[in-house]
């Protein structure tokens, strides 16, 4: 698994045996919220700025903060 998929997984307080057991899916789910994101990005608008493609990623996924 990906370390940085594992410490963020840590960080949503998943234990290590969850890891253990279900490595393989949670790198799967990342890559697929990766995926996801960077189709979001894509979809831009004029003038493209961090700002923008982060509103959009939140918008995308309902995140408010």
């Amino acid at each position: 698994m990906n370390e940085r998929i594992k410490e963020l997984a840590l960080q949503a307080e998943f234990s290590e045996r969850d890891l253990l057991i279900q490595g393989d899916n949670f790198q799967r789910f990342a890559e697929l919220i990766v995926q996801e994101c960077l189709r979001q990005s894509k979809e831009v608008v004029i003038p493209i700025t961090a700002d923008a493609i982060e509103s959009k990623i939140k918008e995308h996924f309902g995140i408010e903060s």
